[in-house]
């Protein structure tokens, strides 16, 4: 009986930490979305890195978690022609993670074609990248 208790304690407890990280994480991304916008690169790579060392997570686990006005992350820097940011995060993304389609079914291939981006510098390193 008393094995039972300590192990549903654990279990309780566990969920309670869970949805605090959880909270904490949305916390420290919240300006994210500020930072591409004014293309601050090195505030980017500081966020990153303190979510990273904060709470174990790389950029393709909270990606898609982001949204800016209802755009990604990267299209997002596109639209605001946040270069210097933009091109940080097409490199620190997976490639398989940029190929993959976004929250709309689009991936970004399509959504920069669709959008008349071709001739943005972040497009030429997206299609490096692919």
């Amino acid at each position: 009986m008393l094995k039972i208790v300590k192990a549903s304690l654990v279990i309780a407890g566990t969920f309670c930490v869970s949805s605090v990280a959880h909270a904490d994480v949305s916390e420290a991304l919240a300006n994210i979305c500020t930072i591409v916008q004014a293309d601050d690169k090195g505030e980017l790579r500081k966020k990153m890195r303190a979510v990273q060392s904060d709470y174990r997570m790389k950029l393709k686990d909270y990606y898609s978690g982001v949204s800016c006005s209802g755009n990604s992350l990267i299209r997002t820097a596109m639209l605001n022609n946040a270069v210097e940011a933009g091109e940080l995060l097409v490199k620190k993304m997976p490639k398989s993670d940029l190929k993959a389609p976004e929250a709309d079914g689009k991936t970004l291939q399509a959504w920069v074609a669709e959008n008349g981006l071709q001739d943005s510098p972040i497009a030429a390193v997206l299609q490096e990248r692919l």
